[in-house]
Parts: structure tokens; sequence; C-alpha cells
């Protein structure tokens, strides 16, 4: 995904219109280009980053990243002002 992509997702993510038309493997690929690193138990795909408290616990819905974890990863965003590769 080239970073104007990126660009793209998270001005859509931060706008919060569109929580339900976000594709998981989107997503995914965002919270890895932002610095995340990724540890897979199952079904779930659980996020971290140094200096992040939080945990993004994701989980695959028929394709798309569920609204209430894009609200999440949103609120994460915004809270430690991630951008690209920070």
């Amino acid at each position: 995904m080239a970073s104007s992509r990126y660009d793209r997702l998270i001005r859509r993510i931060l706008s919060g219109d569109s929580d339900r038309n976000v594709r998981f493997d989107e997503l995914r690929q965002l919270l890895l280009h932002l610095g995340f690193e990724e540890r897979t138990r199952g079904s779930h795909h659980i996020f971290v980053k140094v200096g992040v408290e939080e945990r993004l616990n994701l989980q695959r819905d028929d394709g798309q990243a569920k609204p209430y974890q894009v609200r999440q990863v949103r609120s994460v965003i915004l809270k430690y002002q991630i951008r690209g590769n920070s």
C-alpha cells in the first residue's frame, strides 16, 4: 500500500464517517505501517507499539474490520498523535 493510500485511509478513519467500511487487511497494514508490532492468537490480531499503553485487538468480520475496533484505532491515533512510521 503506497504512502498516499495510507494517508487516505488515516483521513477516512479520523473522519469517523465510514467505520463500517474499513477492510480488515487495510487496517492491519496501516497499523504495521504506523510502527505497531503484530501478534496473532487464533483469530485475534493483537497490535502493540512502544510508547502506546493500549493494545489493539482486532478480529476479521467477513473481510471487514469491526466498527468498534476502527473507533479504537482512531482513538489511539488521536491520543498519541501517531503518523506514518512514527
